[in-house]
């Protein structure tokens, strides 16, 4: 299937790793341009030359904190500038399992409480507001924003909450940026593997969803990439699990 991807432009936060740079290199395979960004610098760059030399695509490094609005003006600006203008929008700057460890009420610290959910809930609108009037003037665009399976299991208040304000915000805007062609839809990945995963964590991911095995980042990235496409047309404000199906829940 050809997504149609071949000169389109994306924006990919928290590119520099993890399920970020897994999608942000299945885009630019399909023929986007991309802008990678992330806080760190050495990172980010050496990401950059990586996933240019594999693809043959133009990916631009970024340094932007996705916590502070005048960084986020700027990264928008600066990929406009570099790519000639911005058609995709993928949010996936946070850190990975959240900053609060809190696992009951008496655990919770209101900083990280609130610090995780700046950086991923409010994080993601700071971006989407930047990049919104760009889709708008396009008359087409794409946001997808990456959750994650802990929006529906207890035991993680703050890992919970986070994920269902990603989810909340995303409706929210596909509701209002549905008809000037913006489709805005959520992805709640699982157990992933990334350059960060070892054996244990796979063994542990194998026993908690119906595939038996670990989800890898690069088929995330493929369900990603069908979604920034035109071919995603039908699918606005959709909340997708993405962890290889959760054993005895019924979603509908």
């Amino acid at each position: 299937m050809d997504l149609q991807l071949e000169g389109k432009r994306a924006i990919v936060t928290g590119g520099s790793k993890g399920i970020g740079k897994a999608i942000a290199r299945q885009l630019a395979r399909e023929g986007a341009d991309v802008v990678i960004a992330a806080r760190g610098q050495s990172d980010l760059e050496r990401a950059a030359r990586e996933l240019a030399g594999e693809t043959g695509r133009k990916v631009v490094a970024v340094v932007a904190d996705t916590g502070n609005a005048d960084s986020v003006n700027a990264l928008v600006a600066h990929a406009v500038e570099a790519l000639g203008g911005v058609d995709i929008l993928i949010n996936a700057a946070a850190v990975p399992g959240g900053i609060s460890p809190a696992r009951s009420l008496a655990e919770v610290v209101d900083e990280e409480a609130l610090l995780d959910v700046d950086l991923k809930v409010i994080g993601y609108l700071r971006t989407a507001r930047a990049v919104a009037p760009h889709l708008q003037a396009n008359g087409w665009g794409r946001i997808i924003n990456i959750g994650g399976l802990a929006l529906y299991r207890t035991g993680r208040p703050i890992a919970s909450l986070r994920n269902a304000g990603v989810a909340a915000i995303s409706k929210n805007l596909a509701d209002e940026l549905g008809p000037h062609g913006i489709s805005v839809v959520t992805v709640h990945p699982g157990h992933t593997r990334t350059e960060r995963t070892d054996a244990e964590a796979e063994r542990t991911a194998s026993r908690h969803n119906t595939i038996g095995r670990i989800v890898d980042a690069s088929e995330i990235a493929d369900i990603v990439a069908f979604l920034a496409s035109p071919r995603s047309t039908a699918l606005n404000g959709a909340v997708l699990p993405a962890g290889g199906g959760i054993p005895g829940v019924i979603q509908y």
